[in-house]
């Protein structure tokens, strides 16, 4: 789906998850520093993300999208295999 056929709200969803990521990677400090967040506001930023997610996950299923698809490498393995099944002889 490219971004003409996206609603002005998913459109508001996508740049308002983007922007949250980048303040959460740009704040980040290097490992044994202190956060420079209140453990409060982190939790409000992650409750963002989890709503944001929920919320796009409606449109797409209002919208009839499948939500089911994951990315895959070409030359990943299959993780699923089909198994013939014989139908056992009735005695």
């Amino acid at each position: 789906m490219n971004n003409n056929e996206l609603t002005q709200e998913h459109r508001i969803l996508i740049t308002l998850r983007k922007v949250l990521s980048s303040v959460a990677r740009e704040t980040t400090p290097p490992a044994g520093m202190q956060h420079p967040l209140s453990s409060k506001t982190i939790d409000d930023i992650k409750h963002c993300f989890v709503l944001i997610a929920a919320r796009e996950r409606e449109l797409n299923e209002l919208q009839g999208n499948d939500t089911s698809a994951r990315p895959r490498y070409v030359d990943e393995p299959k993780t699923s295999q089909v198994v013939p099944f014989i139908k056992p002889e009735k005695k």
